[in-house]
Formats: structure tokens, sequence, C-alpha cells
């Protein structure tokens, strides 16, 4: 006799991510509830057939209580969060509380994503990955698409990974654009599509760059792992990039067949690679 799942809370943001996740919950009769986020989160998901309470972001109170009326049992936080600054916070008092303990200014966003999760769970809900629902999101090693990676590709994806690692050790970002062995531009506060925008316009004459993007060395696997969907390769198309290098094992691909469609049809690549690794 098959064991029941555990009833399942999402944190959902913005990005279809929280979508395919309801729906493997609808299909496979998963008992889950959704905390959808304001100004985050796409309304079009929340139908009257999805169990749902929209909070504000600084409402940590009101979700840790929703929850607990809900029963849920295990927990994914999933989507895109814009950054408010603190001004637009408003926090609650429990939230208020959770910033003073743990000095918001003094760490970064894998630091505060770490500290929620042990705030979540020491209220006796288990956070879990999005990869431990649906593990076939996980990119897979090796090259995906129709083309490969040549010789300067894979030399700038050498370089990529390199800056890559030392800028996820210190919790600035996940992605770096490189070109002919120059580093266009690292990810910061404005994320993978902005960086892409931005480093278009300082490409050089010749083969277009390379977008390198990994999980930072100490990132809990269970929270904002790296992601790209069909939006990432339509936006290295646009600024004239060659292709992308992704974490294997440690990122997602968001509807994998389509990105890679998309990637074939511009005659870009995408590849799984382990950074300690040789590219093959």
């Amino acid at each position: 006799m098959a064991t029941k799942q555990k009833k399942l809370g999402i944190i959902a943001g913005g990005g279809v991510l929280p979508q395919i996740l309801i729906r493997h919950c609808q299909q496979t009769e998963r008992d889950f509830f959704v905390l959808a986020i304001e100004n985050n989160a796409d309304k079009e998901i929340f139908t009257s057939d999805v169990p749902h309470k929209w909070v504000r972001i600084g409402q940590a109170g009101t979700g840790f209580k929703l929850m607990h009326e809900q029963n849920v049992e295990e927990i994914v936080m999933i989507g895109t969060i814009h950054r408010p600054s603190l001004a637009d916070l408003v926090p609650d008092l429990r939230t208020a509380a959770f910033f003073a303990r743990i000095g918001m200014k003094s760490i970064g966003d894998d630091g505060i994503l770490r500290a929620l999760v042990k705030e979540i769970e020491s209220e006796n809900m288990r956070v879990i990955g999005i990869h431990e629902v649906l593990p076939d999101l996980l990119v897979q090693e090796g090259v995906l698409t129709k083309t490969k990676p040549d010789k300067q590709a894979i030399a700038d994806i050498a370089r990529g990974v390199e800056v890559g690692l030392e800028l996820g050790r210190l919790d600035v970002g996940q992605s770096v654009i490189v070109q002919q062995g120059l580093v266009l531009g690292v990810e910061g506060i404005e994320g993978t599509d902005k960086l892409i925008e931005r480093c278009g316009t300082y490409q050089r004459k010749g083969n277009g760059g390379v977008l390198v993007k990994l999980r930072k060395p100490q990132q809990d696997m269970r929270i904002d792992l790296p992601t790209i969907g069909t939006k990432t390769i339509e936006n290295l198309h646009n600024a004239g990039m060659r292709g992308v290098a992704i974490h294997a094992g440690n990122a997602l691909i968001v509807n994998e067949q389509e990105v890679v469609d998309l990637a074939n049809k511009y005659k870009m690549f995408i590849v799984g690679i382990k950074p300690t690794e040789e590219i093959k």
C-alpha cells in the first residue's frame, strides 16, 4: 500500500514554476495549499480550484498561521521575488523580529534564505526543494542541443566558471557572461535578464558571448536554484549571444523540450556542466 504524501505548502513567487508545481499536485492528487506573494505571483494561476491565500512579503506571522490552519507539513519556496526596500516591506511583528534577529544588512540573499528555512522549520514544517517533487526539472550533464560549443565557447565557459564560483562564494549572483575571454558582466541585484540585456551592448565583433549560470557553492539546494526558460533563450538571441552553460544536477530548466527546441531554432547551444569536470 502506497504511503500517503504529506500536505504540501507552496510559497509562490513569480514565473511559471509555481504553476507547474500546482498542476503536478493536481494531477497526482497531492493535497496542497498556496501562499501567493502579492505583487510577485501571477494572478491568472489562482483559479477557483487552487486553494490559496494572498499575503504580502512582510506578513510572515499571517503566513505561518495560514500554513498551520491548513495542516501543511512540507513547504516548497518557488518563483521569483522582486526585492522590496525596507520602506516598502512594512513587516508584521513576526517578520520584524526575524530581521532583527538575523541582522538583514550584514548578510546577502543566500544568507537570508537559509535563515528563512530555519525559521519555517522551527514551526515544525519541513522545507523541501522543487527537485524533490519534480526531479525531471534538474539539468542533465552534457550538450542538450544540436549546436555544440566550439573551442572558443568552451574556453569562455571555463572562464565563466572560474569567475562564477568566486561570485557565488561572495553571495553576489549566479550568472556571468563571457565573450572571447573577456568578462562582459556579472549578475548583481538586477537578475539574469537585465544582465543579458546590459551585456548585449558591450559585445565585440565576432562570436557572441556565453552565459554561465551556476549554483553558489554554499547554496542550499532547496532554495533559489539557478533557472533558465524560453525567455532566457529569447533574451540571449536578441542580445546576439551564442549559448548558455548551466550547472548540471544543480539547476532547473523550465519546460525543457520547449527551451531546447527554441535554442535549436536559433542555432544556439545549451550545455549542462559540472564546474570541476571537462566539457564533453
